[in-house]
């Protein structure tokens, strides 16, 4: 018997008359490991969510879910608590209690377990989670790679049957991302954890997984294995473009060839290359890159902390970008990257050094002359830009910039609060842009977006740098910057470490590269994005078949 079912579920929010999932019918395993993808708003969030009695959202909900045979609604208080874990994509929305220690017990004091079974419980989770060193932290000081991971430990704490996960790496830079979904795949093989997770990042989820469910407009698209589901994806290039590298490459180059099996991770994609395509030609000839003489933004020896008596955050910081560049910044969290951001646009002061914008000092920027047509930026926390309770409101203050990259018309009478993670991020964007700025300051912006919400952007930000804006981008995306970057920086322990094109960037980095690029080594040079792979497999073409 499945451990999980659903029958006919349906759920539309109550000022909307259409269903955001409609009709879905499926059923898990226990030890499975699920995989839920599907493009920004297609009612991913609102089926994990109506999976968790305590989170489902007000509206009206239509259909069945069973629990080992037991629907969830008649779950007591406690089963329903417990049997069915949830992490959600933001970790502070998670975090309830100052302290890592008391944030681990918390759950257990709550359903009322005796003192020694919470110090037993809480030692062995901090112990199998490596929390023990940061166990007497405050939750403030956290990383947001330690604060995801002590959610899931809080989550794990309860013993559930069922653990699922919305987005869990959404803020994560690569390695802690990579760290955590290790951890949630160990989960599932050393206790028969049964897992459903919904991911943009594909790459380590998709090899891994025994189910992919994929989601279209609240519909359920394919529920089957990874294999089976992606041999019809050719024909829908939303979902498609979500997939790892590995199918997308196979997808653009080889699709429906019978005799050549679709790779669906990075070994298999290098030795689908290196059997089918021949290596002649292995590197791409690449224009070099030219930029203004003119300095947008400068950092000069920048010194910056929180607090007089805690550590520099900002360790004598030098950076020059210059005017009319798409400039990305990359590194781990707690690095110092959005500190900076935050700096350049005036909300930190640095103690010594000078931030200059288009030449001049910020001090010397006076009575909101800096945003005044000249700088804006959109926070990694994107609710704070909204001040009204429609969509419509929002849109009603500004001026949509022509061809931005997003249709706002089927959720215009929703509260922003209510949006998934990327339509709030296109919203906020859109909000942002109107300002017009010389300088955008974008810190994050692909958080919460679909393979094809990302394409757009980066178009977007394409056509933005040609007509003159200059942008600067905090992220951990590093697909989207090798797709779209002019310059790439390393940020570590509060100071640049590297500057260089995306090619060269990428290809001399062993943990902060793409999919591709590591897909491509011995093989090809220099290849960072699926572009560039796809176009040296074809350069070079297939080897003849014996």
């Amino acid at each position: 018997m499945a451990q999980l079912e659903i029958h006919n579920l349906s759920f539309s929010y109550s000022e909307r008359a259409e269903d955001t999932v409609s009709d879905i019918s499926f059923s898990v395993d226990k030890g499975q490991f699920v995989a839920v993808c599907g493009a920004t708003g297609s009612g991913k969030t609102t089926l994990l969510r109506c999976l968790k009695r305590e989170l489902t959202p007000f509206g009206d909900l239509r259909g069945e879910i069973l629990l080992d045979g037991m629907p969830v609604s008649q779950l007591s208080d406690k089963d329903a608590a417990c049997l069915i874990g949830y992490v959600m994509q933001r970790p502070e929305e998670q975090i309830v209690t100052d302290k890592v220690w008391h944030e681990l017990a918390f759950g257990l004091e709550n359903i009322g377990a005796d003192q020694q079974s919470i110090r037993r419980r809480v030692a062995e989770m901090a112990s199998y989670f490596g929390i023990e060193q940061w166990f007497d932290k405050s939750t403030a000081e956290l990383s947001g790679g330690q604060k995801q991971l002590l959610n899931l430990a809080s989550v794990m704490i309860m013993n559930p049957e069922v653990l699922i996960l919305d987005e869990p790496t959404a803020q994560l830079d690569p390695i802690a991302a990579a760290d955590f979904l290790s951890t949630i795949k160990r989960l599932n093989r050393d206790f028969a954890l049964t897992v459903i997770i919904a991911e943009h990042r594909l790459e380590d989820i998709v090899p891994d997984c025994d189910r992919m469910l994929l989601m279209d407009k609240g519909r359920l698209l394919y529920f089957d294995s990874p294999g089976t589901a992606v041999k019809d994806l050719h024909s829908c290039s939303e979902l498609l473009d979500s997939m790892p590298s590995a199918v997308r490459l196979y997808n653009e180059l080889t699709p429906n060839d019978g005799d050549i099996p679709c790779p669906l991770d990075i070994r298999s994609g290098h030795e689908y290359i290196s059997r089918v395509f021949d290596s002649r030609i292995t590197a791409l000839s690449l224009p070099e890159h030219r930029h203004s003489e003119h300095p947008a933004l400068q950092f000069s020896e920048c010194w910056f902390r929180y607090a007089k008596n805690s550590p520099d955050v900002l360790c004598g910081l030098d950076l020059t970008v210059y005017s009319g560049e798409l400039f990305f910044i990359l590194g781990g969290n707690g690095s110092g990257k959005t500190t900076a951001l935050n700096a350049a646009a005036g909300l930190n002061r640095c103690y010594s050094g000078t931030i200059r914008v288009f030449g001049k000092k910020l001090s010397e920027y006076k009575n909101g002359s800096l945003y005044s047509g000249c700088l804006s930026m959109l926070t990694q926390d994107v609710q704070t830009v909204f001040l009204r309770p429609t969509v419509r409101e929002e849109l009603e203050e500004i001026e949509l910039i022509e061809g931005f990259p997003f249709d706002f018309s089927a959720i215009m009478d929703m509260h922003p609060y209510d949006l998934s993670g990327g339509q709030q991020q296109m919203l906020a964007l859109a909000k942002v842009l109107s300002a017009k700025p010389r300088l955008l300051l974008l810190d994050e912006p692909t958080k919460g977006l679909d393979a094809q919400s990302k394409k757009r952007t980066a178009e977007l930000l394409r056509f933005l740098r040609s007509e003159g804006m200059t942008i600067v981008v905090v992220t951990h995306d590093v697909e989207f910057a090798a797709e779209c970057a002019d310059r790439c920086a390393l940020f570590f322990r509060g100071e640049i470490i590297s500057v260089d094109t995306p090619h060269r960037f990428f290809s001399e980095n062993s943990f902060y590269t793409t999919a591709v690029s590591r897909m491509t080594r011995g093989i090809y040079t220099g290849a960072a994005s699926l572009s560039d792979a796809v176009e040296l497999c074809r350069a070079n073409g297939r080897r003849d078949r014996e």
